[in-house]
């Protein structure tokens, strides 16, 4: 876990020297907005944890960091990178379809439609295949969470009951503050644990952008309460941990001590929707991907947009951690989903516009209720979210639900839990006809990864 910042001739004199030698540079934050001013991470071998570390005037950070790389007692040191989010803005019978199709009646800015109304607007939740019903039609590009709560309900699971996922994110609208902060209508006080909010370092991790709550939506948005849109795991609980300002960016030791936080807390599952520049190595959140790989702890990450990043960028690169890309309504590669690059593990829908050759040009976005113009006092279900980041959130639901179903072998050691979920859900998508540098593994089918074995 990554300590707060202090002086470094006092948390590190033994290389004030070194630093001191390097040669002098800007100590500004770079015109990208790539990290942050005048710090390092630094982890010295056989410590505990890392800290962040301040750069005496007049040495650039890039130099510190090298200079520091350079003693045999330094495990890493690297500047204190920026991250961004990644949008553009037993054989068991299966329970009956109508007792799984929630009467969630659409929107909020209309009159409450008919029950079930979200079918109209969620393409992304229902089946791909079948012949369809007047309640429940075919999407190309939907994942059949419907055939996974039938699942669940067979196994007495409802909803990925029991089981913690972390949101890394902008925080989430969970709670009622002053006259500030309300809790999304669609969301219940009783679906969420303890978080923590590292940008503003108190208790309250309250969204304040309304990226993280969207996200939050797809992951556990409460389902069948006759309010809004649904989620999939929706009776699983949601840890909103904020490590994201307003404008949607973070710092990397804030964001590896919330994936410590998350660990420690009891997570079973971390989504993380937003991404570094490319290329760049970030050792502290690795570190912490790696413990969390050791605990059992689920990760995933959206891969980044092209536009915003130029290739598959960390925390998707990290370890053990599920790289995803995104997907249309037409069931075709995202335009925003990056090009070819190691670090794809699979695709789930982040809506939006298609890639150039794609039979179909349906592209809407992807709905859930978040704030409406950043405000932390109304909400809506705005259509200008797609992209990577719409697309991890649909794989963190789906692994809560594939934990929460006992599809997975039993009496395995953390790590064999983990492996044994990527490979589920691998196994279980959809080829597009892609290579595996684009798709991965393919689409998601949330339907069949909680498929009983035979």
């Amino acid at each position: 876990m990554m300590t707060r910042s202090v002086p470094i001739f006092a948390a590190v004199a033994l290389f004030s020297a070194a630093i001191a030698a390097a040669p002098a540079g800007a100590a500004g934050i770079s015109p990208a907005r790539e990290f942050v001013p005048d710090q390092v991470v630094l982890k010295f071998k056989g410590a505990r944890e890392g800290k962040t570390v301040d750069v005496p005037p007049g040495v650039g950070v890039r130099q510190a960091a090298a200079a520091l790389r350079r003693n045999p007692r330094v495990a890493y040191a690297a500047p204190n990178y920026i991250a961004t989010v990644s949008s553009d803005s037993g054989s068991k019978t299966l329970a009956p379809l109508d007792s799984a199709i929630a009467n969630d009646p659409g929107p909020l800015s209309t009159p409450p439609g008919p029950p079930g109304g979200w079918v109209s607007l969620q393409w992304n939740f229902l089946p791909w295949e079948g012949t369809g019903t007047a309640l429940l039609p075919v999407s190309p590009g939907g994942i059949n969470a419907v055939g996974a709560w039938q699942h669940l309900i067979a196994a007495g699971r409802q909803g990925a009951r029991g089981i913690v996922v972390a949101v890394l994110d902008t925080g989430i609208a969970y709670r009622n503050d002053g006259s500030q902060f309300r809790r999304s209508p669609d969301f219940a006080p009783g679906q969420f644990v303890r978080g923590y909010d590292f940008v503003d370092h108190d208790p309250l991790p309250l969204d304040e952008n309304g990226h993280g709550t969207h996200v939050a939506g797809t992951i556990a948005e409460k389902t069948n309460n006759g309010i809004g849109l649904v989620g999939l795991a929706y009776r699983a609980k949601l840890m909103p941990v904020r490590v994201l300002d307003r404008h949607g960016s973070g710092q990397a030791d804030d964001i590896a001590r919330g994936i410590h936080f998350a660990v420690a807390h009891g997570a079973d599952v971390i989504n993380m929707s937003f991404n570094f520049d490319c290329g760049k190595r970030v050792p502290g959140i690795d570190e912490e991907l790696r413990n969390a790989y050791r605990k059992g702890v689920v990760t995933v990450a959206s891969i980044g947009n092209l536009g915003s990043e130029a290739c598959v960028s960390p925390p998707a690169t990290g370890p053990r951690t599920i790289g995803v890309g995104g997907t249309t309504e037409g069931g075709c590669l995202g335009s925003y989903s990056l090009l070819p690059g190691r670090g794809v593990d699979v695709l789930a829908p982040g809506g939006g516009p298609p890639v150039s050759g794609c039979p179909s040009v349906s592209n809407r976005s992807i709905y859930q209720v978040t704030l409406k113009g950043g405000n932390p006092r109304r909400f809506g279900e705005p259509g200008s979210y797609i992209g990577t980041s719409m697309a991890a959130a649909h794989v963190s639901g789906v692994a809560a639900m594939i934990l929460a179903s006992g599809v997975l072998e039993q009496n395995v050691s953390p790590r064999g839990k983990v492996n044994r979920l990527i490979r589920r859900l691998r196994n279980t998508t959809r080829d597009l006809g892609l290579p595996p540098e684009r798709q991965g593994a393919g689409l998601i089918d949330a339907g069949k990864a909680t498929e009983p074995s035979p």
